[in-house]
């Protein structure tokens, strides 16, 4: 089973269980800039109701390009921290169906794919 996670899309973190590339699971939960607080709870959560643990993933998916620099990042950094604690494979969306050659660990990171530059500056006001 391959966890699938998607914080790219403003306001709201989509998560599900596929089996076999079809989702057996969805979710999409409202998330106005709270999303790396949501995220973790929320899977939690999903693999509670839906009877599965944590131990019965053998990947984990997500998306790696697009949305805002943070909510980007929080996707990507804890599908990479999961699949590093759990010692499974984590690929971006689009790279699922490539082989990667693992490393010494067996464990690649997922890195984000920016549209454009990030915008983490406070522009100065005028008095």
């Amino acid at each position: 089973m391959v966890l699938y996670i998607d914080t790219t899309i403003n306001d709201l973190i989509e998560i599900g269980l596929k089996e076999k590339n079809k989702f057996i699971v969805k979710k999409k939960v409202i998330s106005r800039r709270t999303q790396a607080e949501k995220l973790l709870p929320i899977i939690a959560r999903m693999l509670k109701v839906s009877k599965f643990k944590l131990s019965d993933l053998k990947g984990i998916e997500v998306v790696n390009r697009g949305g805002s620099f943070t909510s980007l990042r929080v996707g990507i950094i804890t599908a990479n921290a999961l699949g590093y604690a759990l010692r499974i494979p984590v690929r971006g969306e689009k790279e699922m169906a490539q082989k990667v050659k693992n490393d010494r660990l067996g464990f690649i990171p997922v890195k984000p794919k920016y549209d454009s530059d990030p915008n983490i500056t406070v522009k100065k006001r005028k008095h």
